[in-house]
């Protein structure tokens, strides 16, 4: 039998209200990184501290309970072991009386601090009468001093229990004693108030919350700072990312460390080189295109303005006014070609037979012009390139030397191989090239020295677009002389590939 009292608390219902969490929307509050991390990680060490405590808890009040059980069982066991086993030291013969039994027997005990040993003997409207050595206990009300609770232990047909009383809980065990044939009229009883035990429990509980609290508080200290300073690149990225204009791309992050924070300032520093080479580009294919067309514009304005009735002289305005037209769109193509060739996908490499390649780009520049074409070497190899940018670049090369020679001048065209790179070439038997025009005539828009026998006037492109789609496969343009006189160009390309042969 158990009683238990309960305090009722009136519910109370209230209307409650939730502060707006802070967003990233424009206009309201933003939540930084760094307090994020330090949120989450308080979160994720309160619920392991608590989990930890807890069950330190939950392990201290477990063992509790079974030491209470052994000693409740071994004292239990003790009696009935002296019961059958013992006998009265005055007389020598086993006891006959229960009223002796547990004197002797309670004599001989030593009960710890919070645990009370007793003999119950006999039934009267009080309540059994008890047996018991002196012995002072810290607790309320202890069980010797409650004859309500030694009745219903006595009454009980079990033979442990739990007894619940508002003055404190008792842990109880019990051992009959009865004459043969004859009802139970006396009983030997241990009892524990684990009060204490548990008071104990409780405050180690208690320590472990106030440590780790400190901890926590410790924790998160450290935590602001190290976050702090892993996060420190990342508001330098910020604020870097925040004063970058169009004007200044000039800004780089600095980079310490290997770490993902590293990597990060890395890319970002990459990012912004991307950046200022493509408003570079931009801003040099809109200069050189105003230079450029500037010419041709003002050219077909004039011609258009003074141009008058006469029959002959439209026809003649008009040749002239759609020759400036077809250079412009020339100049536009090769324009838009060069600012393509800032894109990754500006080449597309595969393998293709250098044999091959050589000898297309051979039967397509001899159509260029009235030239001694001569298909001077190949190179017999599979190689990783753009088939059709290589051949857009040979037959530029190939235009070149035709604008630099006169008819029946020799030009060569040939592959081969040299180390570990690819040479596609073409060789004239021309002027050559000055030395001062070795440095600039792959520049935009910039022309070398006239030289003897040079025919036609291009925009200063061509030239470029070739050092575009060497840069493209990752190669470049090599310039010199040819033997004899002249000037050989030669694209100069990595070889992936091992040859297959020796070169032709």
């Amino acid at each position: 039998m158990t009683t238990t009292t309960a305090a009722g608390a009136p519910e109370t219902t209230g209307r409650t209200t939730t502060a707006p969490g802070p967003t990233t929307d424009t206009g309201r509050r933003r939540v930084s990184a760094r307090v994020r991390i330090l949120l989450w990680l308080l979160l994720v060490m309160a619920l392991a501290l608590a989990s930890v405590a807890m069950t330190t808890r939950s392990f201290l009040l477990r063992d509790v309970d079974n030491r209470i059980n052994r000693l409740l069982t071994q004292e239990a066991g003790e009696f009935a072991n002296f019961e059958e086993r013992g006998g009265d030291p005055r007389t020598g013969r086993p006891f006959t009386d229960a009223d002796r039994l547990l004197t002797v027997f309670l004599e001989r005990q030593y009960p710890d601090a919070d645990e009370e040993l007793i003999g119950l003997v006999g039934r009267s409207g009080a309540g059994p009468r008890q047996i018991r050595q002196p012995h002072d206990l810290p607790v309320a009300l202890p069980l010797h001093e409650d004859p309500e609770a030694r009745r219903r232990i006595f009454d009980s047909s079990e033979s442990s229990g739990v007894l619940q009383r508002p003055r404190g809980e008792i842990r109880w065990a019990k051992v009959t004693v009865a004459q043969p044939g004859r009802a139970p009229d006396a009983a030997f009883v241990v009892a524990f108030h684990p009060e204490r035990e548990r008071a104990r429990v409780n405050s180690v509980f208690r320590t472990l919350l106030v440590i780790s609290g400190v901890a926590l508080l410790l924790t998160v200290g450290i935590a602001w700072a190290v976050a702090g300073r892993i996060l420190r690149p990342v508001r330098v990225v910020r604020t870097a990312a925040a004063q970058l204009t169009e004007q200044d791309l000039t800004r780089r992050i600095p980079v310490h460390g290997h770490d993902d924070i590293a990597a990060l300032a890395e890319t970002f520093n990459g990012m912004l080189d991307r950046l200022e080479r493509a408003f570079a580009a931009q801003r040099e294919f809109v200069d050189d295109a105003g230079h450029e067309l500037r010419t041709p514009i003002t050219i077909v304005r004039g011609h258009l303005e003074v141009m008058g009735d006469d029959p002959g002289e439209r026809e003649e305005t008009v040749r002239l006014v759609t020759d400036e037209l077809d250079r412009m769109s020339r100049i536009v193509e090769d324009l838009l070609l060069l600012a393509k060739a800032e894109r990754p996908d500006f080449v597309s490499p595969e393998p293709f037979q250098v044999a091959e390649l050589t000898a297309d780009v051979y039967v397509k520049a001899r159509t260029l012009g009235e030239r001694d074409w001569q298909l001077d070497g190949v190179a017999d190899l599979e190689a990783e390139l753009d088939p059709q940018r290589i051949t857009q670049a040979m037959v530029q090369l190939a235009q070149n030397a035709v604008q630099h020679t006169t008819p029946g001048q020799t030009i060569r065209i040939g592959s081969r191989v040299d180390g570990p790179h690819l040479e596609l070439y073409v060789a004239d038997s021309g002027p050559g090239v000055q030395p001062q025009d070795a440095e600039v005539i792959f520049e935009r828009f910039r022309r070398g020295t006239a030289r003897r026998g040079a025919r036609g006037s291009g925009a200063g492109l061509g030239l470029s677009i070739v050092k575009a789609i060497a840069e493209g496969h990752r190669g470049r343009v090599r310039l010199h002389g040819t033997p004899g006189g002249g000037a050989t160009f030669a694209l100069v390309l990595h070889t992936p590939r091992a040859p297959e042969g020796d070169p032709t």
